[in-house]
Order: C-alpha cells, then structure tokens, then sequence
C-alpha cells in the first residue's frame, strides 16, 4: 500500500507560480510510476504530468507542456509539479497518483494509489 499527501496549493495571481509536492510513505516509492491529475469544478477528473519510476521519461496535457515540470526525488519519497506562467483555467483540486508500471499512462483509472488533492486557484 502507498500512501499520497499533497502539499503547496494556494491562491496565486495569473502569470505566477507554483510548486505542488506529493510525499508518499508505504511501499517502494521508486518503483511507482507517478502523475498528476487536475479536477476542475463540474468538470472530469484530467491528465497533467507523469512520470516513470526512474524519471527518465515524462508526460504533459497540451494544455501545460511548457508551462509544467513534473519531476521526483526518490530519495525523498516525492514528486514535484512546478507550474509556471498560471492561468485562470488552471484553478481546480490537483491530485497526485501512483500505480505500478513502466510506461506513462494518461487514463485515470489506470492509477491505484491516489492523495486526498490540493486546491490551486489562479485569480485573473
């Protein structure tokens, strides 16, 4: 079992930044593939980042390529997702997730392990 706490949501102006972390505790953390998946209000659960258990090889929505790092410390239990140049449309609860595997997967439900969210909202 892997447990997933986020940590570093907030309210920040358009144009600012961010850093969301996600410590986990339980199992082997380095073996995880890890994401992240935001949920705006009314809206379904989307794909963010991932990225493989090594680091080697990660994944962004079009929407955040080249706004959002996601990156891992293994040696920290932890993910990171550095997000940049915020938008208004980037306000939801951000989750982290972790599911055994070797490949960057976008669907949701491919995920077993998931956090209780973080909430990020950008004001304009």
């Amino acid at each position: 079992q892997v447990q997933l706490v986020e940590s570093g949501g907030g309210l920040v102006q358009a144009g600012g930044s961010l850093r969301l972390s996600c410590a986990a505790s339980g199992r082997t953390f380095s073996g995880y593939v890890m994401a992240w998946f935001q949920q705006a209000p009314g809206k379904e659960r989307e794909f963010v980042a991932a990225i493989t258990s090594s680091g080697a090889r990660t994944g962004y929505a079009d929407s955040v390529k080249g706004r959002f790092t996601i990156s891992r410390d293994n040696a920290k239990n932890t993910v990171y997702l550095q997000m940049n140049s915020l938008k208004p449309e980037d306000t939801a609860v951000y989750y982290c997730a972790g599911r055994i595997g070797a490949d960057v997967v976008r669907t949701d439900r491919n995920y077993k392990y998931w956090g209780q969210g973080t909430q990020v909202t950008v004001s304009s």
